[in-house]
Parts: structure tokens; C-alpha cells; sequence
């Protein structure tokens, strides 16, 4: 399922002031500002959880295209990848208190606004904003947790109950985004706004502000990279439908390029780039952000296939496809509990590349499904092995993006692997869509109802969806080749992680 994982905090110089030192974080965990910040974390996974499963739905509802469709979950993804380093660092510009509470506002209003929403566009530029609210409260969120709570047992104990927020937030979303789906696919937006309410108005009250800093913020650079994105995205999710010859896509495509071209310029002249260039002297860390650009991309698209097939094509209720992904969660997080172990043990690359293995096996037996498919017979296991896989590759990509860095490190790169992942999904998600309308398109499918299409346009649609899981076997086994040139040592990710712990609780 699309997950995201906020990335540690660039650590800075230790503060005075209303916060105080980490001594003087509070020692007690339970009460309003880990409730308030660990709500944050899961109202903001759950999000990008329950929208796959709500696809279905308002394509039918609101008349989207097949690129509509996939609009409403890139231009969300897209905004929060693109702006989420900038987002942290207003934080520690402006203060890290003012700018959450403006966050979650944001991401609040952006709730109501999709909930009320009345065509593609209204609907798509909400979730834009949605995802600008979640890019500056989520690492900033994080961030109040090594400034709101002590060091030692009362900050550790708080980013475990933050960080476990991510979990339960993925499997409640298919439950709950399923029975709110079931009403109105509105709810899962809405729902979103008396949370988000209750959220701004104890943060007021329990959480402290931090000193702000003088910090050269590259908003050029922000700018520049997801505007660059969102033009190529915007190239390859429409060219299907308005032709690859159509002066939009052309142009869009050759904007996005221009945008790119101008972003690395800027990042070489910053005062504080985005993304440092130093970060790609070394090839084992190289191949690691190819990884985990590419293994986001098959958590992004998997989920929204998968959900797409099984309501579209074998007729499962919103309610009953998300509780059908629950086995891909357990397998991701049984697997993650394995890969945690061995990987002090063994060369992450094989761990990577195993799962990767899986993965593509899965996907691949995924592909050649149709309308006779069962849940029990053909998609149980292949969704659990599929899980397992990701779960197999996933854990060793962040140790190995801060393998072997210094300790003031660790926060910068972990947060670079993070915009990497969040950012695979949804330009991956264009070439893999594009593939799938195509496919449908070129076996006489058509994009809109299903309610109106024959049993012959389903199965088009339904073999277009299938194609795009081939999409995502591609994608994972990028994953897996570009693994085996990580030469990182069980011993260094090893350090790693003990560093990435010492950081967490300095």
C-alpha cells in the first residue's frame, strides 16, 4: 500500500529558549502532544491509504478519465515528495509549532475542499494542496518529537508510538477507508476535517515553540523540481488519451525537462541546496537511490491496480477489497521483521535482490489474471508473497543510504531516501498508467463507467490493468539489479542502524 515514512530531521544546533534543551523535554509520553502528533502521522498515511480503494468509486461518480484517475493520487504524491525537504526546513525557520499548526490547517481545508469536490479538476488541485499541508506538518511533526519529549526512555518511547502510527494507519485505512468508501467516497476526505480540528486546537495548547533560525530556505529549488514533475507526469498520463503528437504532451514534456535542467543549476549554486550534490560521489549510495525509487514505485502502483481490478473487474465492494489487502501488509511487516535481523548478517544487496525476486514472480503471475480470478485460488498468495517481497527489500534501502556517513549526516540523507521513494511512486505511476490505457484502448476498452461498459470492454479494462502490474515487475526488478552494485558491508549497515538509533536519542 502507498505508505509514507517521514524522514528524520536534519539535526541543527541545540536550542534555548521556550523548548530548552533535551533535558528539559518532558519525561511523561502519554497525553495531548504525542496524541497530537502521532494523529498527525496516521491521518496522513491513512490518506494515501484509503484513496487507492476509493479509485474506483469516483472515477464512476465523477466521470474521470483514466488519467484523471491517477491524477488523484500523484498530484497528492508529487506535493508532498516535491516539497517535503523545504517543508521541514520552514519549520526550523520559522518555528517548528507555527509551522505544523499551518500545516495541518492546510491539510485540513485541502480535506474539505476534496470532500466537497465536483469535477477532475477541483479534485485534483485539492489533493495538490493536501499534499503541500502534508509536506511542511509531517517532518516537522517529527521533529517536535526529539524537541517536545527528553532524551532517553521518554523520546524513544514517543518515536516508537510515532513511528508505529505508519502501520496501524496502513491497515486501518483498508478497513476503514473500505466501510467509509461503502457510504460516500467524500467521507474518507471529510473525515479528515473534525481530526484535523481537533489536532490544531491541542496543538496550541501542548506543544511549545521553537526558537526560529536564520536559514537560507531554496525555494527556487522546490519550486523548480516539482513543477518539473508535475509537467512530466502531466506528458506521460495524458499522452494515451490526447495523442503522443498533441501539443500539450509535447509541450508539457519539454516544460518539465527545461524545469529539470533549471532545478540542478540551482542546486549547484544554493546557498543550502535541497539536494546536495556530494551525495552521489559514492556509486553504492548511487545505486541505493535507484532502488528505492524504483521499490516506491511498485508500492505506489501495485496498490492502485490491484484495488482498481478487484472492484472494476471481479466486482469486489470498496469494504471487501480493502480487507483483502490486509494479508499484503502482514506480509510486508513478517518480512520486515526477518530482513531487520539478517541484514547485520548479510550483504543487503541479496536481501534486496531476493525480494525483489519475489516480487516479480508475484507481479508476474499477477499479469496473466482475468475475470475468472478468485480471491482465494489465484490473489491471496500472490498479495502476501508480493507483501513479503517489498517487506524483504525495503528494510535494508535507509540503512544503506546512511551507511558509512558521519553522524550529522544522517538526518539530511534519510530525508533525500524518503523524497526518492515518495517521489518514485507517482512518476512511475505515469509510464505504468500510460501503459495500462493503452493496453486497454488497443483491445477496443474505453475510459468511464463500468456500470456502462460491455462484458468485452471489462475484460479490456481488466487486461489493462493486468498489464500494469508487468509495469511494476519491471519496476522491481530495477530494484533487484541495481541492488547487486551496493557493495555496502553487513558491517557497516550494522553501524548504521546504531548510528541512526545514537541520533534518535542524542
Amino acid at each position: 500500500m502507498s505508505e509514507h515514512r517521514t524522514p528524520e530531521p536534519a539535526p541543527g544546533p541545540t536550542r534555548t529558549g521556550p523548548v530548552g534543551d533535551a533535558a528539559a523535554g518532558a519525561t511523561r509520553v502519554l497525553g495531548a502532544a504525542i496524541l497530537v502528533l502521532s494523529g498527525l502521522q496516521m491521518m496522513v498515511v491513512l490518506d494515501g491509504t484509503v484513496a487507492n480503494l476509493a479509485l474506483a468509486p469516483l472515477q464512476s461518480d465523477l466521470g474521470l478519465s483514466d488519467s484523471g484517475r491517477n491524477w488523484v493520487l500523484t498530484s497528492y504524491a508529487l506535493a508532498f515528495g516535491g516539497l517535503m525537504l523545504l517543508g521541514g526546513r520552514l519549520g526550523d525557520a520559522f518555528g517548528r509549532k507555527r509551522m505544523f499548526v499551518a500545516g495541518v490547517s492546510l491539510f485540513t481545508v485541502a480535506s474539505l475542499a476534496c470532500g466537497l469536490a465536483f469535477d477532475e479538476i477541483s479534485l485534483v488541485a485539492a489533493r495538490f494542496l493536501q499534499g503541500v499541508g502534508a509536506a511542511v506538518a509531517s517532518p516537522t511533526a517529527l521533529a517536535l518529537v526529539a524537541t517536545t519529549f527528553a532524551a532517553g526512555p521518554a523520546r524513544n518511547k514517543a518515536i516508537a508510538i510515532f513511528a508505529a502510527m505508519t502501520g496501524i494507519g496502513s491497515i486501518a485505512g483498508l478497513v476503514i477507508g473500505g466501510a467509509l468508501t461503502e457510504v460516500s467516497w467524500r467521507l474518507i476526505f471529510l473525515i479528515n476535517v473534525p481530526i484535523g480540528l481537533v489536532i490544531v486546537g491541542l496543538a496550541r495548547s501542548a506543544l511549545r515553540e521553537t526558537a526560529a533560525r536564520r536559514l537560507a530556505l531554496d525555494v527556487p529549488g522546490a519550486v523548480l523540481a516539482t513543477g518539473g514533475a508535475v509537467a512530466i507526469v502531466f506528458a506521460l498520463s495524458e499522452g494515451p488519451e490526447l495523442g503522443w503528437g498533441s501539443v500539450w504532451v509535447i509541450g508539457a514534456l519539454v516544460l518539465g525537462l527545461v524545469l529539470l535542467a533549471a532545478f540542478l543549476v540551482v542546486e549547484r549554486r544554493a546557498e543550502n541546496p535541497l539536494l546536495p550534490f556530494s551525495l552521489f560521489d559514492d556509486r553504492s549510495r548511487v545505486a541505493t537511490f535507484v532502488s528505492i525509487f524504483f521499490a516506491g514505485a511498485v508500492m505506489f502502483s501495485v496498490a492502485a491496480y490491484v484495488a482498481l481490478f478487484v472492484q472494476d473487474v471481479l466486482g469486489y465492494s470498496p469494504l471487501r477489497a480493502g480487507v483483502g489487502f490486509i494479508p499484503f501488509a502482514i506480509g510486508l511487516g513478517g518480512a520486515a521483521g526477518v530482513a531487520s535481523k539478517l541484514v547485520v548478517r548479510v550483504a543487503p544487496r541479496w536481501l534486496i535482490a531476493a525480494g525483489a525476486a519475489i516480487m516479480v514472480v508475484g507481479l508476474l503471475y499477477g499479469s496473466t489474471l482475468d475475470g475468472s480470478a478468485t480471491y482465494a485460488a489465484n490473489l491471496f498468495v500472490p498479495i502476501i508473497a508480493i507483501g513479503f517481497g517489498v517487506g524483504l527489500a525495503v528494510v535494508p534501502l535507509p540503512l544503506c543510504a546512511i551507511a558509512g556517513i558521519r553522524e550529522t549526516e544522517i538526518g539530511p540523507l534519510a530525508a533525500v531516501a524518503q523524497v526518492v521513494q515518495t517521489l518514485g511512486g507517482p512518476l512511475s505511476l505515469a509510464v505504468i498508467g500510460a501503459m495500462a490505457t493503452s493496453r486497454t484502448l488497443s483491445l477496443g476498452g474505453v475510459s468511464g463507467k463500468v456500470a456502462d461498459m460491455t462484458p468485452d470492454q471489462v475484460s479490456a479494462l481488466g487486461h489493462g490493468y493486468t498489464f500494469a502490474l508487468v509495469g511494476c515487475a519491471v519496476c522491481a526488478l530495477v530494484t533487484g539489479v541495481a541492488a547487486l552494485f551496493i557493495r555496502f558491508t553487513p558491517e557497516q549497515v550494522a553501524q548504521a542502524q546504531a548510528a541512526e538509533k545514537a541520533a534518535q536519542e542524542s
